[in-house]
C-alpha cells in the first residue's frame, strides 16, 4: 500500500467523486457560495469606489455606506456559511472514506490484510482521514472560489479597463505556471513525510506488541533508539515541507504583489493624464488584488492538505484492489451443516492435503514444527493464499465468508480491551449471558467471571486464561448456531493435563451434539477424541 509519490498530482481527485458520494452536494453548495462571494467582492469594490468618488464630490455617501455595511456582513456570513459546510462535508466524507476503507478490507479477506502494515492502515484510517479537515476546509473550497471567481472578476476588469484586464491575462498564469513547478518540487518531500510517519506507526506498534521479548533479551534500549531515529526524521522531513511552504507561499504573493503593482502603475499614469476617470481606475484598482487571490491562496491551502490528498490515495487504492481482486461472496447468511471436502489443498509449496469429514467429526492435525498445521487452518478461514480445493455443503468455500460457517481460536487468544463476556460475545452483540457462561465452562474457564474487566491486548489474564477465554468465543459461536465448524489451534498449549482433559471431553461432547472440529494439536492425548488424524509429515490420513 505504498503511496504513489511519483505520479502526476491533479488539483482534484476524480477518484473523491467515485469513492465519496457525499463530495458532489458539497462542490454544488460552494460552487452556489463562490458565486455569492463574487458578487459581494464586486459590489464591495463599486460601493467603495462610489463613496469615494461621492466624497471628493461633495455628495452625500450615507446610503452608500449602509449598502457597504450590507455588502461587509453579507462576505463575513457567505464566509462562515463556507466554513460550516466545509466543515460537515469533511465529517461526511471522511466518515464515508472510512467505512469504504473498512469495506473494502473486509472485501480483500485475510491473505490480503496478512502482508500489509496494520499500523500504516490504522494511521491512514485514524489520523490521515481526519487530515481531510483541511483539505474540506481551506483546499477544495478555494479551489472552487478560483474557478468561479476569478474569470468573472477578470471578465469585469476588462469590460472596465481593457488595458488592465489586458495585464491581467498576461500575468494571471505565470501563478498556476509556479504552483505546478513548485508542486513538482515538494511532492516529493511530502510524500516523504507521510511515509516517514507511516514507518513510524509500525515500528512503534511492532516494538511495544514486542517489548516483553526484547526485554528479555536486552534489546528494548536499541528498539527504543530505532523509535527516535525515524521520529527524528519525521521532524526533519515536517520541517522540509514548513520550510517549503513558506518559500513557496513567499513567491506566490510577491508575483502577485508584482503583477498588481503593472496593474496600479498603469492605472496611476493614465490617471495623471486624464485618459482613465477616477471611478472607473479605482474600481479596477479594487478589484485587481481580488484577481489574483483566489489563485495565490490555493497554492498556500495545498501544502496545508497534503497529508489528507496522501491518506486518501493510499484509501484509493485500497478500494480500487478491492474491486478488482476481491472474489465475489456469498451473503451473510450461515451455511447448514454439512460436510467438507478438502482436494490437493497445499500452502507455501507444502504437501497436498486431501480428507473429508462430515459433522460429529473431529478431524487432527499433527505434523513437526514447520509441517504446515497452522497454515492449512489459515488457507481454510482465507487468511493465506493456497491451492486446491475446499467445499463446505457442496459450496466453494473461496466464495464464502470465513465467519458464514467457521468459528476459529489461534494461538494468539486475540483478546481486546473490555469485559471477558464482551470478548467472548465478540461481533454478537445480541449473545445471550447464558450462551457466554455455557461456552466458558465447556471451555474450562467456568472459573473467569464474565463481567472482569480487562485490559488492552486481555491484559489481566494468564496466558492459559486467555487461551480458554478465545475457545470459548469459538464455542459460543458455534452454540449461537453460526458457525458449524470450529477450528482450533493448539487450545490446549498452556493449560495443565487436568484442564486438557476437561477441555478434550468438551469437544467430544461438541461433536457429538453435531459440531463438525478441526484441531491441530502436538498432544497425543488429543489422539483419543480424534475420528480422522492428518499427519502433514508425509500427509497421512488415518480414521
Amino acid at each position: 500500500m505504498a503511496s504513489e509519490g511519483n505520479g502526476r498530482q491533479p488539483p482534484l481527485d476524480p477518484r473523491l467523486l467515485r469513492y465519496a458520494a457525499a463530495s458532489r452536494p458539497f462542490f454544488v453548495a460552494i460552487a452556489a457560495i463562490g458565486l455569492g462571494q463574487t458578487a459581494a467582492i464586486v459590489g464591495f469594490a463599486a460601493l467603495t469606489t462610489q463613496a469615494i468618488v461621492d466624497a471628493i464630490a461633495g455628495r452625500e455617501i450615507t446610503g452608500t455606506l449602509i449598502s457597504l455595511a450590507g455588502v461587509v456582513a453579507a462576505r463575513g456570513v457567505l464566509l462562515w456559511l463556507r466554513e460550516h459546510v466545509a466543515a460537515q462535508a469533511a465529517a461526511r466524507v471522511e466518515s464515508q472514506l472510512r467505512r469504504s476503507l473498512l469495506d473494502a478490507v473486509d472485501r480483500l479477506g485475510s491473505s490480503w490484510l496478512a502482508q500489509q502494515s496494520t499500523a500504516r492502515l490504522a494511521l491512514v484510517a485514524g489520523r490521515g482521514l481526519e487530515a481531510l479537515d483541511a483539505y474540506f476546509g481551506k483546499y477544495l473550497p478555494q479551489l472552487v472560489q478560483t474557478i468561479v471567481a476569478t474569470p468573472i472578476l477578470v471578465a469585469i476588469m476588462w469590460w472596465s479597463d481593457w488595458l488592465s484586464g489586458l495585464v491581467v491575462v498576461l500575468t494571471i498564469p505565470l501563478i498556476p505556471l509556479f504552483m505546478v513547478l513548485i508542486g513538482m518540487a515538494t511532492r516529493f518531500v511530502q510524500n516523504r513525510q507521510w511515509d516517514t510517519l507511516a514507518r513510524l506507526a509500525t515500528r512503534f506498534s511492532d516494538t511495544v506488541q514486542g517489548l516483553s521479548t526484547l526485554t528479555v533479551y536486552g534489546r528494548q534500549h536499541r528498539a527504543a533508539d530505532s523509535i527516535e531515529r525515524v521520529t527524528d526524521t519525521y521532524r526533519r522531513e515536517t520541517m522540509r515541507v514548513l520550510r517549503v511552504s513558506f518559500l513557496s507561499g513567499f513567491a506566490l504573493e510577491f508575483l502577485a504583489s508584482i503583477s498588481v503593482a503593472i496593474v496600479a502603475v498603469s492605472i496611476g499614469f493614465r490617471l495623471l493624464d486624464g485618459s482613465l476617470p477616477l471611478a472607473v481606475g479605482l474600481f479596477v484598482l479594487l478589484l485587481a488584488p481580488e484577481a489574483y487571490l483566489p489563485l495565490r491562496q490555493v497554492g498556500v491551502q495545498f501544502h496545508a492538505s497534503s497529508e489528507g490528498v496522501a491518506a486518501t490515495r493510499d484509501v484509493f487504492a485500497v478500494i480500487e484492489a478491492a474491486d478488482t481482486a476481491a472474489p465475489v461472496r456469498h451473503g451473510g447468511d450461515t451455511i447448514t451443516a454439512g460436510p467438507i471436502a478438502v482436494e490437493g489443498l497445499s500452502v507455501r509449496g507444502l504437501p497436498p492435503v486431501s480428507f473429508t469429514a462430515a459433522p460429529g467429526d473431529i478431524v487432527l492435525f499433527e505434523g513437526p514444527s514447520g509441517s504446515g498445521k497452522s497454515s492449512l487452518l489459515a488457507a481454510l478461514r482465507g487468511a493465506a493464499d493456497h491451492t486446491g480445493t475446499l467445499t463446505i455443503s457442496g459450496t466453494d468455500a473461496t466464495t464464502l465468508r470465513p465467519g458464514q460457517w467457521l468459528a476459529w481460536a489461534g494461538q494468539t487468544p486475540g483478546l481486546v480491551a473490555g469485559t471477558v463476556a464482551a470478548n467472548v460475545a465478540l461481533g454478537d452483540p445480541e449473545m445471550l449471558e447464558s450462551v457466554v457462561t455455557e461456552a466458558l465452562r465447556l471451555a474450562g474457564a467456568a472459573d473467569i467471571d464474565p463481567q472482569r474487566h480487562l485490559g488492552v491486548q486481555g491484559a489481566g489474564l494468564s496466558g492459559g486464561q486467555a487461551q480458554r477465554v478465545a475457545v470459548a468465543r469459538a464455542i459460543a459461536r458455534h452454540l449461537r448456531g453460526r458457525a458449524p465448524v470450529i477450528a482450533l489451534d493448539e487450545p490446549s498449549a498452556a493449560l495443565d493435563p487436568a484442564t486438557e482433559a476437561e477441555l478434550w471431553v468438551a469437544l467430544r461432547r461438541l461433536a457429538d451434539d453435531g459440531a463438525l472440529i478441526l484441531l491441530v494439536s502436538h498432544r497425543a492425548s488429543a489422539r483419543t477424541i480424534a475420528d480422522t488424524v492428518v499427519r502433514l509429515t508425509d500427509v497421512e490420513v488415518t480414521a
